[in-house]
This record gives structure tokens, C-alpha cells and sequence, in this order.
């Protein structure tokens, strides 16, 4: 029986917080005994199950997640109205397509996430994901010329680099041309 390596608790830390939210938010209950007991489930789910692992790439850019925050908002608002629209002029007469995106990073965490928050948006849904190369498969709503499957790309890529400047790993800021950053404070302050 192979064993495996322990993950330092701070290192882990991220994952088990995620979870400890989930379980709170999927109980509808943030009460202090509540999220011990989630925080219980969490600990023993990361260390007792098999998990594959998260590479994070080490550093959090808060003024970047604040802005992929905000433009996450923006996009949500603006693609609901023209979904409505576009249901009310267009109806089931309308064109649709599915659009293969190459993301830069091969980082699972960030094609996750990326994909996430693309399929959160409406008007688009990812349907297949192919880890191997890092595409993103999306069913969008109103692509009739390849013009407008280049904006997707554009979107989607755009939506990639913001998540990149938020939590990407030094590696994934260099494919966007970005030089490192040297000494990150647990703020994600140089």
C-alpha cells in the first residue's frame, strides 16, 4: 500500500476554509457549531479520503480579485438583460454555437475557476473541458459568424487573465507577459 505525503496545514488551509463555506452555505447555517463541525468534516475529508491535488500557485492578489470580482458582477448584469432580450426579440428562432477556447494556463485550479465563472454568466455554459490541453468547450447563445466566436475567446481569455492576476502562480503571470512578483506579504502585497 502506497502511503501519501502529508500537506502542511497552511498549505491546506485554503482548501479546508472552501469547504468549511460550502458546508455552511449548503446547510443555509454560519452558526459557530455549525461551520466546527463542517471544519470536523473538512479536516477528515482532505486527509482520510484520496483527493487529488490543487497546485495553488502560492500568492493572492486582493485588488485583483476585488476587479474580477467587479467585472464578474458587470458581465452578470449585462448578459442577463441581453439573454432577456434576446429571448423576447429572437425567441427560439435564435443561432447558437459551440466554441472551443485554449486557455494559457495549464493549471487545473485556474481552467476550474475560469470555467466557473464563465458558466455563472448567462448565455454561456461549458460542456466539456479537456484537461489535457487546457480548452474550454462552451454552448453560447447568439454566435452566428466566427467574429463572434473571436469575442468569446476574447471574453473568455480576458476572464482567464484577471483570475491569473488574482491567484495565478509566478509561471502562469510570465505566458501573460507579466513579470513576477518577487516577496508577496500574506496580503498579496509586494
Amino acid at each position: 500500500m502506497m502511503t501519501r505525503q502529508r500537506i502542511p496545514l497552511l498549505v491546506e488551509l485554503p482548501l479546508l476554509v472552501w469547504l468549511v463555506l460550502v458546508w455552511g452555505a449548503l446547510w443555509q447555517d454560519f452558526s459557530p457549531g455549525n461551520l466546527l463541525f463542517g471544519a470536523l468534516i473538512a479536516f477528515a475529508v482532505a486527509n482520510l479520503l484520496y483527493l487529488p491535488p490543487v497546485e495553488l500557485g502560492g500568492r493572492f492578489n486582493l485588488l485583483y480579485a476585488v476587479g474580477f470580482a467587479g467585472r464578474f458582477l458587470y458581465q452578470l448584469v449585462l448578459a442577463s438583460v441581453q439573454v432577456f432580450w434576446l429571448a423576447l426579440t429572437r425567441g427560439p428562432h435564435l443561432k447558437n454555437a459551440v466554441v472551443a477556447v485554449r486557455l494559457r494556463s495549464p493549471s487545473d485550479l485556474l481552467v476550474t475557476a475560469t470555467g466557473h465563472a464563465l458558466s455563472l454568466i448567462p448565455g454561456s455554459l461549458v460542456v466539456e473541458v479537456d484537461r489535457s490541453t487546457s480548452t474550454l468547450y462552451l454552448h453560447c447563445l447568439n454566435v452566428v459568424t466566427s467574429e463572434d466566436a473571436e469575442n468569446v475567446r476574447r471574453n473568455v481569455r480576458r476572464t482567464e487573465e484577471w483570475l491569473i492576476r488574482a491567484m495565478g502562480s509566478r509561471e502562469d503571470l510570465a505566458r501573460l507577459g507579466m513579470p513576477a512578483p518577487h516577496h508577496l506579504d500574506g496580503r498579496g502585497h509586494q
